[in-house]
């Protein structure tokens, strides 16, 4: 079956991909370099300014990398197999979230580096889930069916435009908004889980139990491919990171110096 991409789709899944990673970067470059009037006990104190450059740049050239590996498998169609042949989306989707954690647990910068970054900006910068909203116009262009692009679009929607309250409040009363972002996170991993369920069973493969008047074809395709092969399993990532942190931020008693720390020894150790 041929699927014909709109014209809009392009611009706006590489635009914010690229305005995605962009951000990312951004947070992760100011998190290592704060302001030196900052009066907030950051355990990166007793790095040096190598030190911090190579934590930045070693993360930076690792998402870049992921994010181009991800466009070069998209456009060779790696993710679109022939009819009739088992799905390959599996594997840009669950590798990186495996590596994910494979790093975090072996590699002793990335963790240095997470307890550093404040939980407030892991849970607003998923403001760009809101992005998922272009599949309900997808489905309004009939493009998608609606047992994907519903679910997978509303949810994203509402994740996201949650996400910048939620870090707001955690912000200002972390003591009282821990249990909100705990279940914010939880709510917005049960929404990717949901959208590639019925992504996967609406898509064109041996496995399709469903829409099969109007398959998924498109969510195999560049560029809408790069949100279930980058932009999912990097919110699902920054999902268990900022669990991870709320769990040692909890122990820690919610004593600013000591949680933060507290942290940092972890990491470092």
């Amino acid at each position: 079956m041929n699927y014909s991409v709109p014209d809009y789709l392009t611009p706006f899944i590489v635009t914010g991909m690229v305005a995605i990673t962009a951000t990312i970067l951004f947070g992760l470059r100011r998190a290592l370099q704060p302001a030196e009037s900052s009066e907030k006990a950051w355990p990166e104190k007793g790095w040096s300014n190598k030190a911090k450059n190579t934590a930045f740049w070693s993360l930076a050239v690792l998402l870049l990398g992921w994010f181009t590996l991800a466009v070069i498998t998209a456009k060779d169609s790696f993710y679109r197999p022939p009819e009739g042949s088992p799905p390959t989306i599996q594997y840009g989707l669950l590798t990186p979230i495996v590596v994910g954690l494979l790093l975090f647990w072996t590699w002793p910068l990335l963790r240095r580096t997470l307890a550093i970054i404040p939980n407030t900006w892991l849970v607003g910068v998923q403001t760009y889930r809101m992005l998922g909203a272009i599949f309900v116009v997808l489905y309004a262009g009939q493009h998608l069916p609606w047992l994907f692009a519903l679910p997978a679009g509303i949810g994203d929607f509402l994740v996201g435009i949650a996400a910048p309250f939620v870090a707001a409040a955690y912000a200002s009363t972390p003591e009282r908004a821990g249990r909100r972002v705990r279940i914010w996170n939880l709510l917005g991993i049960a929404d990717l889980v949901i959208a590639v369920t019925m992504g996967f069973i609406t898509s064109p493969s041996p496995f399709q139990l469903a829409a099969f008047d109007r398959p998924s074809g498109l969510i195999g395709m560049f560029p809408l491919v790069l949100i279930p092969v980058f932009a999912v399993p990097l919110s699902v990532l920054l999902h268990l990171a900022s669990l991870h942190k709320l769990r040692q931020q909890q122990m820690a008693g919610y004593r600013p110096q000591a949680q933060i720390g507290s942290a940092a020894n972890q990491a470092i150790g």
